[in-house]
């Protein structure tokens, strides 16, 4: 049986429980071993990472010691997939530029906080995005450093309107990616700043399915 675990904690504004749990029930159906955790002491389990194919790291902020970030990196980079989302993947450990390198980028701004605005498929070939248009979101539009290596799949583009910020007018963001360190498979999403967000049925479908994609 194919093993997933999901690490959650960090900051709880982004609930990063709820969001888990909401995911965990859908591996579970795709017949994965599912274990949930809120320690990443579990990084340091050679034998226990080593025989998953996914993990999901959900812990905004926070911090990660040197020997948690190196299990979690070697899993990865030998073949366990990773996928993630929103801030509990993309703006974790900040002072760790390895994990950042992993994970394919970096939130540094989201103007306006809470905004409505649209998320635009770019690959549709891609079967995380098969099928899907455009769609719109209301929530935190992350504008993020990401690394010019990364597949993107959808992007979002700011209007410049919030917080005085008319310098961004026009800048287009990606939303989705995929990539590769090394022999493991990385997905991440922009979307999700509260569990409410995957309500909206492609910030949710985007996730299982980039989550399948990177499983190995």
């Amino acid at each position: 049986m194919k093993k997933a675990l999901m690490v959650w904690g960090g900051w709880d504004g982004h609930e990063p429980r709820q969001t888990v749990e909401r995911f965990a029930p859908f591996l579970r159906e795709q017949g994965f071993d599912v274990r949930v955790e809120n320690s990443m002491d579990v990084y340091t389990d050679a034998d226990t990472m080593n025989s998953l194919s996914l993990v999901v790291p959900i812990w905004t902020m926070g911090s990660i010691s040197g020997e948690q970030e190196k299990g979690l990196l070697a899993a990865v980079k030998s073949g366990v997939g990773l996928a993630g989302w929103h801030g509990g993947t993309g703006d974790a450990f900040r002072n760790n530029t390895s994990y950042q390198w992993m994970t394919g980028g970096q939130w540094v701004a989201h103007p306006g906080n809470i905004i409505d605005y649209t998320v635009q498929v770019t690959n549709h070939d891609h079967e995380i995005t098969r099928g899907l248009s455009d769609f719109a979101m209301r929530s935190e539009q992350y504008y993020m450093h990401t690394d010019p290596g990364n597949e993107v799949l959808a992007t979002t583009t700011f209007s410049g309107e919030h917080e005085g910020a008319d310098w961004i007018k026009g800048t287009v963001m990606p939303v989705l990616w995929t990539r590769k360190w090394g022999q493991g498979r990385v997905f991440y999403s922009s979307l999700g700043h509260q569990n409410s967000d995957f309500e909206v049925f492609e910030a949710a479908e985007t996730v299982r399915r980039g989550m399948l994609w990177a499983a190995r």
